[in-house]
């Protein structure tokens, strides 16, 4: 950053720890290097629909796709 922001629409305390703030480098790696991809298996499986109708239940409880 070459220039020098100035903050004048901030409330006073909330601008002062901006312009007291310092700026670090980014230490973290990239998201694709944080977990190693693991090799996937497809699978099929024969199920009743008694069994098909529970995990649709549960993932619409806890709003993931089924």
């Amino acid at each position: 950053m070459s220039k020098k922001r100035k903050y004048e629409q901030a409330p006073s305390d909330i601008a002062e720890a901006i312009e007291q703030a310092e700026v670090i480098r980014d230490f973290l790696p990239p998201p694709d290097q944080l977990v190693l991809r693991e090799e996937t298996v497809r699978v099929t499986l024969n199920l009743n629909k008694k069994s098909v109708d529970f995990f649709k239940v549960k993932a619409r409880e806890n709003g993931v796709p089924y």
